[in-house]
């Protein structure tokens, strides 16, 4: 059986997203005996069909799911019987293979940016103190991770831009207007215009939002974003 300090050197031992996905969330869920096991980053979550999209997004919106509004507020893992009653429960998450759930946070420069969630059949024992104790050591050891390989993601993206691009980039990061940048650095609002669309072009984002966060955090989590968990 796998050991936590085996997971630990696991999670530093991943070169990348995808290696971490594949080979250390799977041994995640042997750790933990869970159904389902997911790694997930909040400027990531896919888009669903309209219809059924509403229906997730009031499911597991942070107004309507305790799970998801405790690890929000507080960074700190939880499963699903500290927070809400088994009766309460079924009615937020109805699926068999969601019986019990405990999820931790991914957190990056003091913002929560993604989650780690574990999920138990009915017929399996619930989450218990030990396993909420466990997740949060792993937490911390995956929080360590991503802060690692973010700013190595993003000196990357910034090495395609110019000095003249990365002051513009900095200024947008700043909450500055065009016309505000225009002045800061002695040009013309044109010119802010079209140093963004190179900009935007050399990091395939569209918006200023996208190219904030491409080049110096995470997405922050949306008041609807919902936990996924894959098997």
């Amino acid at each position: 059986m796998i050991t936590i300090q085996a997971l630990f050197a696991a999670i530093h031992q991943a070169p990348t997203e995808q290696t971490l996905r594949q080979k250390v969330i799977p041994q995640l869920g042997h750790y933990f005996a869970s159904t389902r096991q997911g790694l997930f980053f909040f400027d990531q979550l896919p888009m669903l069909e309209p219809r059924l999209q509403q229906v997730m997004d009031r499911a597991l919106s942070l107004d309507h799911n305790p799970v998801v509004r405790y690890i929000t507020e507080r960074h700190a893992p939880v499963h699903e019987s500290l927070v809400t009653s088994p009766k309460v429960w079924r009615l937020i998450c109805p699926r068999l293979d969601h019986w019990h759930v405990m999820a931790g946070p991914l957190v990056n420069q003091g913002q929560l940016v993604g989650a780690v969630g574990l999920t138990r059949e009915q017929a399996k024992p619930a989450f218990d103190s030990q396993d909420l104790a466990d997740l949060s050591a792993i937490c911390l050891h995956l929080s360590t991770w991503v802060a690692a390989v973010k700013r190595q993601e993003n000196a990357q993206k910034q090495e395609c831009l110019t000095p003249r691009e990365l002051e513009i980039a900095e200024l947008v990061a700043s909450g500055l207007t065009n016309a505000a940048i225009g002045r800061e650095l002695w040009i013309t609002e044109n010119s802010v215009k079209q140093a963004l669309k190179r900009m935007f072009r050399k990091l395939e984002v569209s918006s200023r939002a996208e190219l904030v966060a491409q080049l110096f955090t995470v997405t922050q989590p949306k008041a609807n974003h919902h936990l996924s968990l894959k098997s």
